[in-house]
């Protein structure tokens, strides 16, 4: 436990001197992801923290999450400062570290909530769930991207996101299944003993997850294809 909180301290030190650095650079998109990544990686310790006081009672995390949010955020700080560009496998590294970390929560998700939602046994539908889910929130960042992408051409500015080109988003997809698979391969339920501390939230989290994500993806296909008609 203190060694995990140690080395979860370690990496959101490590995102907030590569914002450091991108700041010094000038490099505004890379500034911009490190300040992300850092607010997640301390979003666990602000939410327990938050849960306790709104709550009452104490609210245990554990040490996985915070962890693997900093890992995530730190290499995807790190490739924003150029190992993207210079390291031709450094996109699918940070892309199979964070789609299975969404996996795992996803996983964890579905079998604490679908008893809740549906009085069923989560466990038999958590693997198809789990896969399709994370490919839909993965094709959901790529049209981020993509109206990043467009919106830095129209107006002339630095994009916060780059979008590499239509290869780049097949092999982008492709290690989101690969971050999925290993978490289903590997049966990896660590997150379960959290989100059984809120069965009903996870249930309206997932729905409500998988509202944005859908309608979202919907919005921005109709948007890109106007901006592409124009």
């Amino acid at each position: 436990m203190v060694e995990a909180t140690a080395l979860a301290i370690s990496l959101q030190t490590g995102i907030f001197v590569l914002f450091l650095v991108a700041v010094r650079r000038r490099n505004v998109a890379a500034a911009i992801n490190a300040a992300g990544a850092f607010v997640l990686a301390l979003l666990p310790a602000v939410a327990e923290f938050g849960l306790q006081i709104v709550l009452a009672r104490s609210v245990a995390f554990g040490p996985v999450l915070p962890v693997w949010l900093g890992a995530a955020g730190f290499l995807h700080s790190l490739g924003m400062l150029g190992l993207y560009e210079s390291t031709w496998w450094w996109d699918h590294l940070t892309h199979t570290v964070s789609a299975a970390l969404v996996a795992a929560l996803l996983y964890a998700g579905t079998i604490v909530a679908l008893p809740v939602l549906l009085g069923v046994d989560g466990s038999g539908p958590a693997a198809p769930v789990t896969v399709a889910s994370t490919f839909a929130i993965g094709v959901f960042w790529e049209l981020i991207e993509l109206v990043a992408r467009e919106a830095g051409e129209r107006f002339d500015i630095e994009p916060v996101l780059v979008h590499y080109g239509w290869r780049d988003t097949a092999a982008d997809l492709g290690f989101d299944l690969v971050g999925a698979l290993l978490i289903l391969a590997t049966d990896l339920r660590v997150f379960v003993p959290l989100v059984e501390q809120f069965p009903v939230a996870t249930g309206a989290v997932l729905l409500g997850t998988g509202g944005v994500v859908f309608g979202g993806s919907v919005l921005m296909m109709v948007g890109l294809g106007s901006a592409m008609r124009a």
